[in-house]
């Protein structure tokens, strides 16, 4: 009788088309004919969100009949053998081809890749007849966009916002003891993003069953005060439901113990909350608060400190007449959160610098299907770089990258919309905002609220009520409250692009998250020429305005590069904008990687590092972007993904990363030379030399001979050496920190290729069809020089029980289709995406092959 949770991923139909194929709509669209043999469902999806509506007169009522169900593919005779078969998560767009040309039907915007269209998704259930007496609800934690769901030929329900995970309740229409036919339909607008939203069941899909008196969805709420190191306070809210037709009485009781989230381990019970007895009448759901003392708590903790992300499980269970009917557990974290203006954010104590990067929601090649591992390693090369903090850009996370966060230590600004009422793409949020602005609010939050890694909520970003003064300030007022109705204890916040410290927008913020604006948009002497908005750094004018806040950047730097390609001449600016003649090849479609240049409201790090260096108060930044992702290829249109990232779309870092990890990992002993060294046509012109490095003084030797010595000065952030001849050879450089020799760095010439090198990122995967191995080739020299400017066409082959599901070489221009086995090699690398195949052990053997290439040779091990 106890609650079951399971897994609905395996064993899909699938079919996209891009017209219409059975004339349903949920609501008129500016994309959108609306015939007379239209068929609008906004009303019957409607009451979908009613549990996040908190006034019962503003929740909807459904209207009888059943749109819908005289459509083919929602009913159980219909034959979708010739369907595509596929697994979730699943993005039916990431496959290609890309669009090409000026006037594509999906441009650079959203990545050139196919995801508007219908599609619709068919899978057979089957449930027993002994859960007949139980509720069986359907979890869908993401399916983009316009989610419509049937059951046996009636429409169940649905959710428009296609980031947001969504609970229906099946139970009237399941068919117990037999075959359900579960179908749901997808519709993406061609417009309706600013990146590469995706396409499909692109995250994990769940069927729950339990009894009529249960745990509510997101049903309980922990957290913690008094918090020290030898006692804490827990505080828990459960909502209990009774689904039944008779008055029933429970008895809830709630363990805590500690948690091994390496090994899911459950562990010694550490407190126990006092049992409560509840009378539920019918359709009732009721909270009960209870507290407890916890003594000696190990505390979660963030990266980059001497603390550790210890974690908790809560498991609540309901008792009916002295029998266990329904267990539910809750993982969570004791810590204080202190927001200080002045000393900033204080975990635990112990202020805590905000190193933070801005993530989309793709997973590079893979697109925006939800894979763990792919998550996971993303967070691992952002964590080696000194990263303790990510702001979900701009929706909601996968629920598992919240566990991600809490296991690895990641501070996390979680956030929900990137538009209000006024729109920034035709088909955006903004024209189901009104509806669905409370339940898509209310059901983030209550999701997301017992993840200790997350700080703060988002509401918004650079959004266009920042210009409507009044009016803007008064819907952010509504939307801050909502948040704090569902978790006061933490600081609700929207990011400003626009709004000044002396408008009424701020004033509604309980932190102040700027984009640019701290640093200054367009004010440096290279940007004068630009049009647009100019900005002071205006972090002095919102502490002053605010001086009770805490105050940090929510998008920092957005600086430009396409990894380990560099461009001359190399501007004498710290920061300038990209440009043909400064840092950009718009034929090429390339951007120069000494880091200094930016978009045209954006800094370059060493600038963004100054102004907050200047001014002690600022809490930290996250920066635009930790990787490349899908979509605004800016500065360049024509290609397919973005050139901000740190780290490249392949999950290469660029030079730009070392320069961070100067700064955020001040104690690693590391140096780092730009550019590289093989210049072939360019002997006796002037190269110039930078190192990043912790170090406080440097010296550069190329072939020997010394270059001089520098010592940073004040507010810089990089050693320049800006008058260096090239000549083919060796640069080589030693820092100092402190008049101690510090660390060193070394770059050769290469000669001509002669050799691929295959290294695995895990050489040991488990064959259940989800996890990977990232294998990287490069291309060597006779003596292992990596050489810089290779392009070699690679060709990867697999035998064993594993697959290539994709590769990538981090060119933000290429447009060779993501499944292809055949890339070439971009300034010298290439990666190849391995899983293995579901169920099967074994030898997965990979070999990559050039012309006038020595083959490159690897062996994976899969587990069972």
């Amino acid at each position: 009788m106890k609650r079951e949770r399971q897994s609905l991923n395996q064993g899909w139909r699938f079919q996209r088309t891009v017209e219409n194929p059975d004339g349903l709509v949920y609501d008129y669209r500016p994309d959108l004919t609306i015939g007379n043999n239209t068929t609008i469902l906004k009303p019957w999806i409607l009451p979908s969100g009613n549990e996040f509506i908190n006034e019962p007169a503003n929740r909807h009522e459904r209207p009888s009949g059943n749109p819908g169900g005289n459509v083919t593919f929602v009913q159980n005779s219909f034959n979708d053998s010739s369907w595509e078969i596929v697994n979730l998560p699943h993005d039916w767009a990431i496959k290609g081809p890309f669009y090409t040309g000026e006037n594509a039907v999906v441009g650079g915007g959203m990545g050139r890749l196919p995801v508007q269209g219908i599609g619709w998704y068919r899978r057979s259930l089957t449930i027993s007849a002994l859960d007949k007496d139980k509720n069986i609800y359907l979890d869908i934690d993401g399916a983009m966009s316009y989610a419509m769901v049937w059951l046996n030929g009636n429409l169940v329900g649905g959710w428009p916002y296609g980031y947001n995970s969504f609970r229906l309740d099946l139970t009237p229409y399941v068919n117990s003891g037999t075959d359900n036919v579960l179908a749901i339909r997808l519709d993406n607008p061609t417009d309706f993003s600013r990146w590469y939203p995706g396409g499909g069941i692109y995250r994990n899909v769940w069927l729950t069953k339990v009894v009529p008196v249960h745990v509510a969805q997101y049903g309980t709420f922990i957290s913690t005060r008094d918090v020290s190191a030898q006692g804490a306070t827990l505080d828990l809210t459960v909502q209990v439901e009774n689904t039944r037709t008779t008055t029933e009485e429970v008895e809830v009781l709630t363990e805590v113990h500690i948690l091994d989230s390496a090994t899911e381990t459950i562990g010694a019970k550490a407190a126990e909350f006092p049992s409560s007895k509840l009378t539920l009448q019918s359709g009732e759901k009721q909270p009960l608060n209870t507290s407890v003392k916890i003594q000696n708590p190990q505390l979660w903790g963030p990266l980059r400190t001497q603390q550790a992300p210890n974690l908790y499980v809560a498991i609540t269970k309901v008792f009916s007449d002295g029998k266990e009917i329904d267990s539910y557990e809750t993982r969570f974290g004791v810590r204080s959160l202190t927001y200080n203006s002045d000393n900033g954010l204080l975990v635990n104590g112990e202020k805590v610098r905000i190193q933070g990067v801005n993530q989309h929601h793709d997973l590079g090649a893979i697109g925006s299907a939800f894979n763990f591992r792919a998550a996971e390693r993303q967070l691992e090369i952002l964590r080696d770089m000194g990263t303790n903090a990510i702001r979900m850009s701009h929706n909601p996370p996968a629920p598992e990258l919240l566990d991600l966060t809490d296991q690895m230590g990641f501070l996390v600004l979680d956030e929900i919309f990137d538009c209000w009422e006024l729109n920034k793409t035709s088909s955006d949020f903004h024209l189901i905002f009104d509806d669905w602005h409370e339940p898509d609010l209310r059901s983030f939050i209550r999701r997301d609220r017992n993840h200790p890694s997350v700080i703060a909520w988002s509401f918004g970003n650079e959004v266009g009520e920042q210009y409507t003064d009044v009016a803007g300030a008064a819907l952010a007022q509504k939307l801050h409250d909502i948040v704090h109705e569902e978790d006061p204890t933490r600081p609700a916040t929207a990011s400003m692009n626009y709004a000044k410290p002396y408008m009424p927008f701020p004033v509604v913020m309980d932190i102040l998250a700027l984009n640019y604006q701290g640093e200054g948009i367009r004010d440096a002497a290279a940007y004068a020429n630009l049009s647009g908005i100019k900005t002071p750094p205006l972090y002095p004018a919102f502490h002053e305005m605010f001086p009770g806040k805490l105050l940090f950047s929510s998008e920092t730097a957005s600086t430009f590069s396409s990894r380990g390609t560099f461009l001359f001449p190399v501007t004498n600016e710290t920061s300038a904008p990209v440009t043909d003649t400064s840092g950009g090849n718009s034929l090429l479609e390339q951007v120069s990687s000494y880091e200094l240049y930016s978009a045209n409201f954006g800094s370059s790090p060493d600038k963004v590092f100054a102004a907050q260096d200047n001014n002690s108060y600022v809490a930290g930044e996250f920066v635009w972007s930790g990787f490349d992702y899908l979509g605004e290829p800016t500065p360049y249109d024509p290609a397919r993904s973005s050139y901000s990232g740190i780290v490249d779309l392949a999950g290469f870092p660029k030079d730009r990363y070392y320069l961070y990890q100067s700064r955020w990992r001040p104690d690693l002993k590391m140096a780092h030379i730009l550019p590289h060294w093989t210049w072939p046509d360019r002997i006796g012109l002037v190269t110039p030399v930078h190192v990043f490095s912790a170090g406080d003084e440097a010296e550069l030797f190329v072939n020997g001979q010394s270059q001089g010595r520098i010592m940073k000065a004040a507010f810089t952030y990089r050693f320049r050496w800006d008058d260096v001849v090239y000549q083919p050879g060796e640069v080589h450089v030693i820092t100092y920190k402190n008049g101690t020799e510090w660390a060193s760095d070394t770059v050769q010439t290469a000669g001509p290729a002669a050799y691929i090198q295959l290294v695995a990122d895990r050489k040991t995967i488990q064959a259940d069809g989800s996890d990977s191995s990232y294998i990287t080739a490069t291309v060597l020299d006779k003596q292992g020089v990596v050489v810089p400017q290779a392009e070699n066409s690679i060709v990867f082959s697999i035998v064993g029980p594993g697959d290539i599901v994709a590769t990538d070489n981090g060119d933000p221009a290429s447009l060779v289709p993501f499944p292809s086995k055949v890339r070439k090699t971009y300034s010298g690398l290439a990666l190849a995406i391995v899983r293995a195949v579901p169920g099967m052990s074994g030898a997965i053997n990979i070999t990559a092959t050039g012309e006038g290439l020595i083959d490159g040779y690897i062996v994976l091990e899969t587990l069972i």
